[in-house]
């Protein structure tokens, strides 16, 4: 170690040599610790330069006879640890490419499993919505037929008849309306039906509910258990053609795309005629569940005969 006396007689020349000489030493040592940390030992040899030139020996005189000898050849030995290398050439193991390899390979297998567990996922979603839809309607049409005291919703005949539940019945319809318990009446409701207008034929009538003998001496019957005014499914309603005021008395006279209009209380709800037919009594297909907002009206036919029922069939407009 040089002492601040004997750095007053340096030049600026010596000076910078004595600096690059510390600069060296500095990086050695930190080359050295940073080789110790990997773990494993080999020989350096470094030269710090001196205040010669390149071939001259010996000290150098400065001042008052002081000498700078310039540091020798060291040799240190350090630890490194040479990088491996692949057979290859490659600068990875080939052991990791081979789990690259592998892990690529799982990655696509659980790619494809997930896609299969999700197409699984989507088929069984459509298959309970599918079966939930049909249970649906199987539901609905065993209420139907169920509402009551062990009454049928469904009747084994249409209602609309001119002729009470006695022996004036058709002979051949007699047993059909025998020993039926009537349906309880429900409490009114703000979403049942109050009126009916159809434009065409003049009818402007209430609407009560049920269809029996009694109720239809009031007016339109309501079906109990069918659709409200405006609600998706088979609305039937039926009234008389020649008896209690013929309150469908020119039914048949309505054409498809005539409008038929039915309140629940102040709302009204505008149904246009599809289509009609002339049918028997016992057809009660007519009044089962449909998916749309549908009306059914049932009178009897032909006028005074009676032996027929005329169906009108009509849609909610807009749907």
């Amino acid at each position: 170690m040089v002492d601040e006396r004997s750095l007053e007689g340096l030049s600026a020349e010596e000076l910078e040599r004595l600096l690059s000489a510390k600069r060296r030493a500095e990086r050695l040592r930190r080359f050295r610790a940073i080789v110790e940390e990997e773990g494993r030992e080999v020989s350096i040899s470094e030269g710090l330069p001196g205040f010669l030139p390149t071939g001259q020996e010996g000290p150098v005189r400065r001042g008052a006879g002081r000498s700078y000898q310039p540091p020798s050849v060291t040799e240190v030995k350090v630890p490194f640890r040479t990088p491996q290398v692949a057979p290859s050439g490659s600068p990875f193991p080939q052991g990791s490419l081979r789990e690259e390899k592998r892990g690529q390979v799982g990655h696509k297998l659980r790619d494809r499993f997930l896609l299969l567990v999700e197409l699984g996922a989507l088929l069984g979603l459509i298959g309970v919505v599918v079966v939930s839809f049909y249970n649906l309607r199987l539901l609905n049409r065993e209420v139907l037929q169920t509402r009551g005291q062990g009454a049928t919703a469904t009747p084994l005949v249409l209602p609309g008849s001119s002729f009470p539940p006695t022996s004036e019945m058709p002979a051949p319809y007699q047993h059909l309306v025998q020993g039926l318990t009537p349906i309880p009446i429900p409490i009114p409701g703000p979403e049942q039906a109050t009126r009916i207008v159809i434009p065409a034929i003049d009818v402007d009538a209430p609407v009560v509910e049920g269809d029996g003998w009694e109720e239809l001496k009031m007016g339109v019957g309501h079906h109990i258990g069918s659709a409200n005014p405006g609600e998706r499914g088979n609305m039937v309603v039926s009234g008389h053609n020649d008896v209690f005021g013929e309150v469908f008395r020119h039914l048949g006279g309505l054409m498809p795309g005539d409008e038929i209009i039915v309140y629940a209380e102040e709302t009204p709800y505008r149904y246009l005629v599809r289509e009609k037919r002339i049918v028997q009594p016992d057809e009660v297909s007519v009044m089962e569940p449909v998916t749309k907002a549908t009306m059914t009206l049932i009178t009897c036919y032909p006028y005074l005969i009676d032996t027929h029922r005329l169906v009108v069939i009509a849609e909610l407009e807009g749907q």
